[in-house]
């Protein structure tokens, strides 16, 4: 299998302080590779080490069959960037974004512009063509920021939290595109902080927490090794009563974040018949799910 983003012991440190904690990973061909973590996790100096952006203090990369950072600029002809901030340039149009980003590559004005209507379709913009960026919803503005990084026809796409700042349909639009490109075989590398993105589009993921990679594999299988199958939510003025008395017994794995209490269980029986006919209390049955494994491996501490 064709494997175009290889990383291996990967090091970064800021005034003494790592950043990047020797992590390994590899990007195959047609995948869409998700790395999730909390603020400060990492994840965007690694994008940045990836694209030689910058100087990493130890480890080797290979983007695209090329060491970087030695040729970074060469690997990143092969490469597409949809940045955390878009950066568009608001004096120029929608179409003409297109054309001066597709410059960067080498690429004459008059293949741009026979690639900038299917990318518009794609971007779901066809009809705002000659619109100048001012005029432009946000979730105008990401689809925008992710035709620009296919304008070279790129065979990775590096995306930092593509669909942050959006409302829900524009979330949802944008997940389909990126469906759409695995399927037309382009290789996906995405950061989120939303652990409904990396189920829906990621083949494989890795968890960052304070620069090392804690857990890796695919959804399901990091929420099979993980987490208890069963999740109940117990909310409401007596639950942290019930925990102390009942709870923290009847489940496998329990905790109390304020007034919640979340019990993991193989087992959910015990506990939903303990809460039967408790009009004091709120519960709510669920399928455990990738959010659980997530703040398990990185705690609920919040992060700045």
């Amino acid at each position: 299998m064709n494997v175009l983003l290889d990383i291996e012991g990967l090091l970064k440190s800021y005034g003494g302080n790592p950043v990047v904690r020797g992590i390994s990973l590899s990007l195959h061909a047609g995948a869409c590779y998700g790395l999730l973590g909390p603020n400060g996790a990492g994840k965007t100096t690694t994008l940045r080490l990836c694209l030689g952006l910058t100087e990493p203090d130890g480890g080797r990369i290979t983007l695209a069959g090329l060491p970087v950072p030695v040729a970074a600029r060469e690997a990143r002809l092969r490469l597409g960037v949809v940045p955390q901030m878009d950066s568009l340039d608001p004096d120029f149009t929608v179409t003409e974004n297109l054309i001066v980003y597709g410059r960067y590559f080498g690429l004459r004005d008059r293949d741009i512009r026979a690639r900038v209507p299917r990318l518009l379709e794609f971007a779901g913009l066809a009809s705002k063509a000659g619109e100048r960026i001012q005029s432009l919803s946000g979730g105008m503005k990401r689809r925008l920021s992710l035709a620009r990084a296919l304008v070279n026809d790129p065979d990775i796409v590096f995306l930092d939290e593509p669909t942050t700042g959006l409302d829900p349909q524009a979330r949802h639009l944008i997940w389909e595109r990126l469906k759409q490109l695995v399927a037309q075989g382009k290789t996906l590398l995405l950061t989120t902080h939303f652990m409904d993105e990396a189920e829906r589009l990621c083949d494989r993921l890795s968890v960052m927490d304070q620069g090392s990679i804690v857990a890796s594999g695919s959804p399901r299988e990091l929420i099979d090794q993980h987490i208890e199958p069963d999740v109940i939510e117990v909310y409401g003025d007596g639950a942290p009563a019930w925990h102390e008395t009942m709870g923290a017994r009847l489940a496998d794995r329990s905790e109390r974040v304020g007034e919640t209490v979340f019990c993991y269980t193989r087992d959910p029986r015990p506990v939903l018949a303990d809460l039967e006919g408790r009009r004091d209390l709120k519960v709510l049955h669920r399928p455990a799910n990738l959010e659980d494994v997530f703040l398990k491996l990185t705690g609920r501490d919040l992060r700045d």
